[in-house]
């Protein structure tokens, strides 16, 4: 287990450990110059206002306008946010944000008129549009995007007051974010030598890693502990939340929440009902494999803070981050040539942000691809720490790939298919480490790894998604979110999720306060759509290898030029069917088996 480190403040981090901001704005004064030169667009913006249907080419002038706009607006953000998440609590960075996204409300406001415009085209004019100006081919699927959503695009009043309400429908998430990264505090805790160990949002699971099971629970207390004292702000944020995307939805006349968040990315409703009907069918492989670790831990009572410590423990190693690097170049190697060097090109030229420093952004993520892709790490050296480095260098090569190979109107891939390239990239590494050991011991300790990861993806995630449902179907129903009905429904879940073999701890009750993925819309089940279709995609890669593999790199440049279950069965993954996902909760049945085998 990996010592914990001081956490160091932000100017005290190494450089070649920071990422390289520079490469956006080479200076402070520099984003604020070109904040200022976009200051004008509102305006050119609003000029075409009452102008979109009166020609081929003033539509065409319209669209090429949107795409410079947004290059360089997505060039401002991608330094206002990082900046801000390097130190959450430092006010000038967080000022700098601040003001980028009120510059966007404006814009937003400004340019509301055309999506009312655009949808009000006749066909046939829009055809004839077509032949008149052949470049607006490249906008068709924009535009048939678009249009697809008539019935739920309101009036040009409706549409630029719900725009300048943008910033008002943030406030909960930004709330929310700021409670949790900027202003908690956790208490210490001592190991069995009396060292003080801190608890953070970055150090918490390297913390219930510990062998030591009286560090696990006290860190399990401090944690939601500290959030138990404040679950009725947070459950009040929540509350908001949901509602603001309740009256979003119903503006919209969306039949609910569920079908106004999918509908932006082309993504049945049945794909989510499907992922927990079928998750909640296979309850049992969970429930086993929770019984495994109870009775591999030699523990009479499993609890929560139990769930993440390695069953092998002495097979655990500490990872320094060069070797992390080198084990997943090796480890993705079936991938080719071409995007090792993309890889390695990321590794060499700060794409990442590695270690954690005081106010950094907890977690982990990736972000654009403009002009490169920028990852966001707390890396702790340990086993976990190398598949979120893979994990996320999936997502920054699939922007990579997206914003090379499409056009700025197509760049941005959707959420659904998000989490495939970063899971396929855990999934090849797994594999890859399985491959090169013979050591009972350590192979165990592996599966266990993956078994853990399977849990923490495809059920808990399942989990997640089934309370994600019930609290916007609640505040739907006119109903409010209480922290007492909340706690009490996410008790529930984890009872029927985890099974008798766990202890369910009362604390767990308030984890719910803790996920930042509930103010995202319904974007915690695509990490289990995303794993279900990335184990078939890894294993087709293996299996077959070049022609496979120029499938998955056509699916990685593929970006939002069509339909994300379109885009998957490019790759060779049928998600509008059950299958993926049995497939994948199977293959977690298998490995029980083997851990099984290997335990005894």
């Amino acid at each position: 287990m990996a010592k914990q480190k001081i956490v160091p403040k932000r100017s005290e981090v190494e450089k070649q450990y920071t990422w390289a901001t520079e490469d956006i704005f080479a200076s402070d004064e520099l984003f604020f110059e070109a904040l200022e030169q976009l200051r004008s667009m509102p305006d050119r913006v609003a000029s075409y206002r009452g102008r979109l249907a009166e020609s081929a080419e003033t539509l065409h002038e319209y669209l090429v306008l949107s795409d410079e706009i947004k290059v360089k607006l997505n060039r401002l953000g991608m330094y206002a946010m990082r900046k801000a998440d390097e130190d959450t609590a430092n006010s000038f960075y967080q000022g700098m944000k601040g003001s980028l996204i009120s510059f966007y409300v404006q814009l937003a406001s400004a340019s509301s008129f055309d999506t009312p415009e655009i949808n009000a085209i006749e066909d046939e004019v829009l055809e004839g549009f077509y032949k008149t100006k052949p470049e607006l081919e490249g906008y068709r699927r924009l535009l048939e995007k678009m249009r697809s959503q008539r019935g739920h695009t309101l009036s040009e009043a409706e549409e630029k007051l719900l725009a300048s309400a943008s910033e008002v429908s943030g406030a909960p998430s930004d709330i929310a974010s700021n409670f949790r990264n900027a202003d908690l505090k956790f208490p210490s805790v001592k190991d069995a030598e009396g060292n003080e160990l801190r608890v953070t949002a970055g150090s918490y699971t390297p913390l219930v890693e510990n062998e030591d099971r009286n560090v696990r629970k006290a860190a399990f207390e401090s944690l939601f502990g500290t959030y138990k004292g404040f679950e009725n702000t947070v459950a009040a944020l929540f509350n908001a939340q949901m509602k603001q995307l309740t009256f979003h939805s119903r503006a919209r006349k969306y039949a609910s929440n569920l079908e106004a968040s999918l509908a932006h990315t082309e993504v049945p409703v049945s794909v989510y009902r499907n992922l927990v009907n079928t998750v909640n069918a296979n309850m049992g492989h969970l429930h086993r494999y929770m019984g495994l670790r109870k009775k591999l831990l030699g523990l009479d009572e499993l609890h929560m803070y139990d769930l993440h410590v390695p069953i092998i423990a002495d097979a655990d190693a500490e990872i320094p981050y060069e070797k992390a690097k080198e084990t997943i170049i090796e480890a993705l190697a079936p991938l080719g040539e071409d995007y090792l060097k993309i890889l390695k090109e990321g590794f060499n030229n700060r794409w990442l942000d590695v270690y954690e420093n005081e106010g950094k952004r907890s977690g982990a993520y990736s972000a654009g691809g403009d002009p490169h892709p920028y990852v966001l790490l707390n890396q702790k050296d340990t086993l976990d720490s190398m598949f979120t480095i893979a994990h996320e260098m999936g997502h920054a090569l699939h922007s990579y790939h997206s914003a090379k190979n499409q056009p700025i109107a197509y760049r941005e891939y959707v959420i659904f298919v998000a989490e495939v390239a970063s899971t396929c990239n855990e999934v090849l590494l797994v594999k890859h480490l399985l491959a090169k050991t013979t050591d009972k011991k350590e192979r165990a300790y592996l599966i266990n790894h993956f078994l853990d990861q399977f849990r923490s993806t495809v059920y808990r995630q399942t989990m997640f998604a089934e309370f994600e449902l019930w609290m916007n179907e609640r505040v739907e129903n006119g109903e409010t979110l209480t922290a007492a009905i909340m706690n009490e429904q996410y008790h529930a879940l984890n009872k029927k999720y985890y099974g008798e073999n766990v202890c369910v701890d009362k604390l767990i009750e308030i984890e719910w306060a803790r996920v930042p993925h509930f103010f995202m819309n319904y974007y915690v089940f695509q990490y289990a759509t995303g794993f279900s279709a990335a184990v078939a995609i890894a294993n087709r890669i293996l299996k077959e290898g070049e022609s496979a593999v120029k499938d998955y790199i056509k699916f990685l440049s593929g970006g939002s030029s069509t339909d994300p279950i379109s885009l998957l069965k490019i790759a060779g993954v049928d998600m509008a069917a059950a299958k993926p996902i049995e497939d994948a909760l199977a293959l977690f049945s298998e490995l029980i088996d083997e851990m099984e085998q290997l335990a005894e």
